[in-house]
């Protein structure tokens, strides 16, 4: 049965470039709703200057040459649209969700920030910077995203370690953001991608909507990942005990990893079961783990995020996941089979939402590769016991990335835990 409905989705899936040289894939599983997003490689592995890659997405949806701020707000309330923009290492996601039959409204909108956004100074420091200052702040004060901050730029340093979050005392400039826009808002780093609706009149949409348009056609680069590791500690009240273990590798992401993070987590698959991870009943009551699996286009963060009321009980609880995770290597049997059903399902359940389309679509459809769940499903079962085994130790080798975040005087070392 699963089989067959991953067959069925993978068909509907095509993955074009159409006459605007932008790719477009889409898929259509008769949902009442329609959204699109235009994916664009402006994430801040590829900023210029600390923050520069933050202000731009918070400049999503304002003046462009056909409409103001307020009259792009105005029409898709009258459409009864959901505008939303996001950031991540890589890409800048500007979505629009509406009813079906309203494609043509909302693409125009979209594209014409890429192709027309003014950019204006007044948008810049009355809206964009005040928010940019108020999502840095926040994130700050969150410790699990200060920690995964953190871990990536430990982990990677430039690229995939640049912050995702401006400073709150930043110094970017309005022609700061002009000059990445104007390099970034290029054909060849721009993907559109459709859930609810026909890609071949996606691509014709796009196609119009971008004919003419000044946009240019110089792919960003980035310098190949390098994964380096490291520890880092930082006092900090009023938020829980953090604790974040972690590793990474260059490459394309291991299917392993997936094997790997779902054997370690602690969520129950049944309601009253203790769970089948080895660290389920052993953490320290008010304490709680979170697997994170982070897959780029050229690297992949794998670790653990451990959380909890006391700095005793984290330790202790970060010793166990350090145990656990050592002796993953020799994971075989009924264990290793329930481990990859469980990545098998966490990676196709990801696809009944639009969230997961984007994020499996996302490095894919720039790379030409297979997004099917059938492809994603098959190098999961390829992985055996002497694979898994391999996989495990050669990330583990590697130099950890710690992260402390709360009482430092209290909290372990690396080196305490078993690192």
């Amino acid at each position: 049965m699963l089989a067959r409905r991953a067959s069925a989705f993978a068909r509907s899936f095509a993955t074009v470039v159409d006459n605007a040289g932008v790719k477009v894939a889409a898929v259509d599983n008769g949902q009442p709703t329609t959204a699109v997003t235009f994916l664009v490689k402006a994430g801040s592995r590829y900023e210029p200057k600390p923050g520069v890659a933050h202000t731009l997405k918070n400049f999503a949806f304002k003046s462009t040459a056909k409409r103001s701020a307020l009259g792009t707000v105005r029409e898709s309330e009258l459409y009864g649209g959901v505008l939303s923009a996001s950031l991540s290492r890589e890409y800048l996601a500007l979505t629009s969700e509406f009813l079906r039959g309203d494609e043509s409204f909302f693409v125009d909108l979209m594209s014409s920030f890429l192709t027309s956004g003014k950019f204006q100074r007044h948008e810049f420091h009355e809206y964009v910077l005040p928010v940019v200052e108020a999502e840095s702040i926040a994130a700050s004060q969150n410790h699990a995203t200060h920690a995964l901050e953190l871990a990536h730029s430990l982990a990677f340093r430039s690229g995939l370690g640049s912050s995702l979050f401006a400073s709150p005392h930043s110094h970017v400039s309005l022609d700061d953001v002009k000059e990445f826009a104007a390099r970034a808002f290029s054909k060849g780093n721009i993907a559109v991608l459709g859930t609810g609706i026909d890609s071949a009149a996606l691509s014709q949409l796009v196609e119009k909507a971008l004919a003419g348009a000044s946009v240019g056609n110089v792919a960003a680069e980035s310098k190949p990942s390098t994964y380096f590791g490291g520890e880092t500690r930082v006092e900090s009240h009023g938020g829980p005990e953090t604790v974040f273990i972690g590793f990474g590798a260059a490459g394309p992401a291991d299917p392993a990893l997936a094997i790997l993070s779902a054997h370690l987590s602690p969520q129950p698959s049944v309601k009253w079961s203790q769970g089948l991870s080895p660290i389920s009943a052993a953490i320290p009551q008010g304490t709680s783990v979170q697997p994170v699996l982070v897959p780029y286009s050229d690297a992949t963060l794998f670790g653990l995020l451990v959380q909890g009321s006391s700095a005793a009980g984290v330790k202790e609880a970060a010793k166990v996941v350090t145990s656990a995770l050592k002796e993953s290597t020799g994971l075989k049997g009924d264990a290793l089979k329930t481990a990859v059903a469980k990545a098998k399902f966490t990676a196709a359940s990801s696809l009944d939402g639009r969230d997961g389309i984007l994020g499996a679509l996302s490095t894919k459809v720039f790379a030409n590769s297979d997004a099917s769940i059938e492809a994603t499903l098959a190098s999961i079962d390829k992985v055996d016991a002497t694979a898994f085994s391999k996989s495990v130790a050669a990330i583990t080798k590697a130099k950890p990335t710690f992260v402390a975040i709360g009482s430092v005087h209290a909290l372990p070392f690396a080196d305490e835990v078993g690192l």
